[in-house]
């Protein structure tokens, strides 16, 4: 089986950016060189990779890309930290 990665760059501007490939080399470098020219990144280069999870089915990993960009920053930095137990905590609402 093909092996799929989610992985999270860190901009120049400090902000975050999670995508999914198969090929993870490749898109490493299509983004450090801007080669699509409208992607979120190519603004904010250079880009660091600060993470990566490697699936072994593609539909498993795309939807887990896509929970993680619907994640704070905080909740980001836990994981790239290595913070899982802070994880569920960060997906709490503050109430009052």
């Amino acid at each position: 089986m093909q092996q799929s990665y989610v992985y999270i760059l860190k901009c120049s501007d400090g902000t975050y950016y999670t995508g999914v490939t198969s090929n993870l080399t490749q898109r490493l470098f299509q983004h450090e060189i801007g080669f699509y020219p409208d992607c979120y990144t190519a603004k904010r280069r250079p880009v660091t990779l600060v993470f990566y999870a490697e699936f072994t089915d593609i539909n498993f990993a795309i939807e887990k890309e896509k929970q993680i960009k619907k994640w704070s920053k905080a909740k980001k930095e836990a994981l790239i930290n290595g913070e899982y137990d802070a994880l569920p905590n960060l997906a709490k609402k503050k109430f009052g």
